[in-house]
């Protein structure tokens, strides 16, 4: 399969696969606020891997909601999308958008003074380096 059929086919997955979830009865699904952030479809269209984040929830608990709901967005995602097969569904928690409101916090909490900001251009352009093109001069 073409490279760019893939890509397509991943960025249908995850909008159809925002929708689907908004329709979830789970409670472990509908109050954890689920995200799908990404979608891997293997070549075959055989497997999926669907990849998410949740801002409230235990972790666990909602992974369960997804499995157990892992039917119904099955057969929801074979009637929304004309795909001749339907991938079997897994469910991968994202963590990076955790992982970069650590890096945001970290980086709020950094001080530097002006002294570091400045440069320092006493050894010139080059950095006082060997290989700044005049040996061949």
């Amino acid at each position: 399969m073409a490279r760019y059929r893939q890509d397509r086919i991943n960025e249908e997955m995850v909008r159809e696969m925002a929708e689907i979830l908004r329709g979830v009865k789970d409670p472990r699904v509908s109050q954890s606020f689920v995200t799908v952030t990404a979608a891997k479809v293997t070549p075959d269209l055989k497997y999926a891997k669907i990849y998410y984040s949740s801002l409230q929830g235990d972790k666990k608990e909602v992974e369960r909601g997804l499995k157990a709901a892992s039917g119904y967005i099955r057969k929801e995602l074979a009637a929304r999308m004309n795909l001749r097969i339907t991938p079997e569904l897994s469910f991968l928690r994202d963590e990076s958008v955790a992982y970069g409101a650590h890096i945001e916090t970290l980086l709020a909490g950094l001080t530097y003074t002006e002294e570091e900001e400045k440069p320092d251009v006493s050894e010139g352009q080059d950095g006082g380096k060997p290989g700044n093109g005049e040996e061949g001069k």
